[in-house]
């Protein structure tokens, strides 16, 4: 899976290049995505694009070929983070052993890729999207190594590279560059900066060296200026083990911040939202809750991806409740200047989480991120808080059709609170997903088809009220005696 490219010498993009129309072209798209849900982003590609999409073993991400007159198309994906086009990719690296000889390896490499087509695809998608400025440090594309967890064989270091001699407009007779610039002297100098991501334990040489090396190759060849912050182009060079796979990115921040103008403590990215919705494959008229909405997070993406359900989003706390709405009326002001019908299929609502003012059986969906008891709660509440919020959830739920999807990372809660629920939940299906470096489980539950109220631990403990009930009455009876 190798990027076909003509091999040459790439011309550096000008204001010239970029109002000439060119034929369409065949290249491959890079995506980052939330790590476990890989397969779901891939089976979206196929399904909106009609593609096959090839999972990356650097988890976290897709690959899939587009030709360019479906490059808009890309950008309307729900499950990616980041997107990048790809210059050239190497299953099987050969690294050598020597520092020095790997990063002459990487300097001689820059001016070998095909950059041709790349550049091209760059070029159309700024015409795709509004000019929205130059992106601040921090708003790249981050890459993410192979596994989100710590590991002490990786790391993830941004280096960008930047030289003590600025290129200036004027640019060598040599390059076949000069003839274009010169044609458009208005042209601005290309800035950029090079992004490298590495994972692996066999390698000799940093991610800040071999960004700063293979850079400082790139800016010669092309005469481009180096800039950290106020860059034009960002060149990705993703190494994972022997893997290595060069990109430009065509986002300028994560697509997951989509939704979102009001942000909590605890804020789901809106891809990992789209992930665990089509979990639950909402179906048109189900009534979909979550009764621990945060900022709202996942109705919203449900409400605009899933528009045929109905959505109810709910919490305990007024700062939240208050995020939702506000996050809800951003949505639909964005939708209204637009010109397109604002409504949209969701209330908000403030509750008590162990006891919802909601019908039983009722419900058809119930998805949610549960606290970990980090950030928000405690590792000690949520042995309380686990058990009392899944039988609710039963309550509500309609036996023997109804399903719930859930993240924790309180895994250990999790699964005790599941065993005590007296056959109320069957699990179907889990995926591992990592949430700011924590590794957690999106949990499919499906709901039996056993009667709430009917159940062994609810007999028991209804056994048991009725037990301290007579103990209560039998000891005042007693104190009556006397």
């Amino acid at each position: 899976m190798s990027l076909q490219g003509d091999g040459a010498a790439a011309e550096p993009p000008t204001a010239e290049m970029e109002s000439t129309a060119s034929d369409t072209i065949t290249v491959t798209i890079g995506a980052t995505v939330p790590t476990g849900f890989e397969h779901t982003a891939a089976e979206e590609v196929h399904e909106k694009i009609g593609v096959d999409a090839h999972v990356s073993k650097d988890r976290g991400r897709i690959y899939f070929p587009i030709t360019t007159d479906k490059l808009f198309q890309v950008h309307l994906l729900r499950s990616v983070d980041n997107l990048f086009v790809v210059v050239d990719e190497y299953d099987h690296y050969p690294f050598k052993e020597s520092k020095g000889e790997t990063l002459n390896e990487l300097q001689e490499l820059a001016s070998k890729l095909p950059w041709t087509n790349a550049l091209e695809v760059w070029r159309l998608n700024r015409t795709l999207k509004k000019k929205k400025g130059y992106r601040k440090g921090g708003n790249g594309p981050k890459l993410k190594p192979s596994s989100e967890t710590t590991e002490a064989d990786g790391e993830q270091e941004e280096a960008a590279v930047e030289s003590q001699t600025e290129v200036e407009s004027g640019m060598p007779d040599t390059s076949s560059t000069q003839d274009a610039v010169e044609a458009a002297p208005e042209a601005k100098v290309i800035r950029f900066r090079v992004t490298c991501s590495r994972a692996g334990d066999k390698h000799s040489f940093s991610s800040n060296e071999a960004a700063r090396d293979f850079g400082g190759a790139v800016q010669e060849f092309f005469q481009w200026k180096a800039d950290m912050t106020k860059f034009d182009i960002e060149v990705l060079l993703n190494i994972h083990n022997e893997e290595v796979v060069i990109g430009i990115a065509l986002t300028e921040e994560s697509l997951h911040r989509r939704n979102i103008s009001h942000f909590g403590p605890t804020t789901l990215r809106s891809t990992l939202c789209y992930g665990m919705l089509r979990l639950c494959k909402p179906q048109p008229s189900d009534i979909i809750l979550d009764p621990m909405c945060g900022t709202g997070a996942i109705p919203l993406e449900g409400a605009i991806e899933f528009n045929s359900s109905f959505y109810i989003a709910g919490d305990n706390n007024d700062m939240a409740v208050n995020r939702t709405v506000n996050n809800v009326c951003h949505i639909q002001k964005r939708r209204a200047d637009k010109g397109s019908a604002s409504g949209l299929p969701i209330d908000t609502v403030r509750w008590d989480l162990c006891s919802l003012p909601i019908r039983t059986s009722s419900v058809d969906v119930l998805i949610t991120d549960m606290p970990f008891g980090k950030r928000m709660g405690s590792k000690k509440k949520n042995w309380d808080l686990y058990p009392n919020c899944l039988r609710e959830m039963a309550r509500v739920c309609r036996p023997g059709s109804g399903k719930a999807v859930l993240l924790t990372q309180d895994k250990k809660c999790f699964s005790k609170a599941i065993s005590r629920m007296g056959g109320l939940w069957r699990k179907v299906h889990t995926v591992w997903v990592n949430v700011g470096g924590l590794h957690a489980g999106v949990y499919l539950l499906r709901r039996t088809g056993a009667v709430f109220g009917q159940t062994p631990e609810d007999i028991y403990e209804s056994r048991g009220t009725v037990n301290i009930q007579e103990e209560v009455k039998n000891e005042n009876e007693h104190v009556k005696s006397f």
